[in-house]
């Protein structure tokens, strides 16, 4: 075997996965001090995960979408669990009571969840891994809806010819700032510094799911496909019932006035918060997040106004505008 690929620790197509080394030592390691395996890279596409999705990325790729599956598809604290729970109630006729019964991520389970943390780790519950699998995923009946945070060519090749797809994008300011509160409330993420670290090692593509841009553009450029919805997050908060209409008419399912002003109620944020079924705050009790913070935050547009100094909102203007260049994709950063 040659030593490059003694390096590689996993593949998935023509993808190759090795481990970063920054991510194995100090400063790095002191601000996420519980990434005891460091994080892995694949090439081409310079995506970022744990090493122990790594070993099993070439299980996703084949993973098998089905005709009346509905995926959604995000960047992480994109609207995730809001589109999730949107989809879902939609698919099922507007079922309150029904979704009430059994938390989200067992109605729209988490893709690639069970391999998040490390094969053997040191600062997770003990089950953690075993949660959720791919076989119970794929064993689910239909109608399915599925959650993931990988970029599209990292999925089946075939998922947009198969299946629906809801994308959902939110402004890279916010993300940075939500993304933060995330990796201070969960525990396995667990990060120790600033708000400026951490903005830069985003900018520097070296987080859980990064690189941002290329993960957007690649479903922006799909668009047009007649699977795909391609939302906005910042348009979902200026028009939920407009957007819930258009998620009802992409999956072909007719929703009346009343199921119209019922859905919209639910999914209004100082609702939604509160919902268990949703917020996750069982994740406190089960010990995979902090006891400080809340899972769903503020979903508000702009709040990054509130976080960062001008320094810094001028670096990562500089950063979005480098990475938008000769693109027609465009982001709203505050509502009026």
């Amino acid at each position: 075997m040659s030593q490059e690929n003694e390096k590689v620790i996993g593949e998935a197509g023509n993808v190759k996965f090795e481990l970063m080394p920054k991510t194995l030592t100090s400063p790095f390691t002191d601000h996420f001090p519980n990434y005891t395996e460091g994080l892995a890279k694949g090439e081409p596409g310079g995506f970022v995960l744990t090493p122990e999705y790594a070993r099993h990325a070439e299980k996703f790729l084949k993973f098998q979408p089905r005709n009346d599956d509905v995926w959604v598809v995000t960047f992480p604290k994109c609207g995730t669990t809001w589109t999730q729970e949107l989809v879902w109630m939609v698919v099922n006729d507007c079922d309150e009571e029904g979704g009430r019964k059994q938390p989200l991520n067992i109605r729209s389970p988490f893709l690639e969840f069970p391999y998040l943390s490390p094969a053997q780790p040191t600062d997770a519950p003990k089950g953690f891994n075993q949660l959720i699998n791919l076989e119970m995923i794929q064993n689910m009946p239909s109608p399915r809806i599925i959650k993931t945070h990988l970029p599209l060519y990292l999925l089946h090749p075939n998922l947009l010819d198969t299946s629906k797809v809801v994308y959902v994008v939110r402004n890279p300011k916010d993300v940075i700032v939500s993304y933060l509160y995330h990796h201070r409330l969960i525990r396995i993420q667990h990060f120790t510094g600033t708000l400026d670290l951490f903005a830069q090692y985003f900018m520097d593509d070296e987080l859980f799911y990064s690189p941002f841009f290329a993960h957007a553009l690649e479903a922006w450029a799909q668009r047009r496909h007649p699977n795909m919805l391609f939302l906005f997050y910042e348009d979902m908060k200026h028009n939920l019932r407009g957007e819930i209409e258009r998620v009802a008419d992409f999956l072909g399912k007719s929703l009346s006035g009343e199921q119209l002003a019922r859905l919209v109620a639910h999914l209004r944020f100082e609702n939604f918060a509160k919902n268990e079924s949703v917020n996750y705050e069982g994740g406190k009790q089960l010990g995979f997040m902090n006891q400080e913070g809340r899972f769903i935050r503020k979903g508000e547009t702009g709040d990054w106004k509130n976080h960062f100094t001008p320094e810094l909102n001028a670096r990562i203007d500089q950063w979005i505008e480098k990475n938008l260049a000769g693109t027609d994709l465009k982001f709203v950063t505050e509502l009026k």
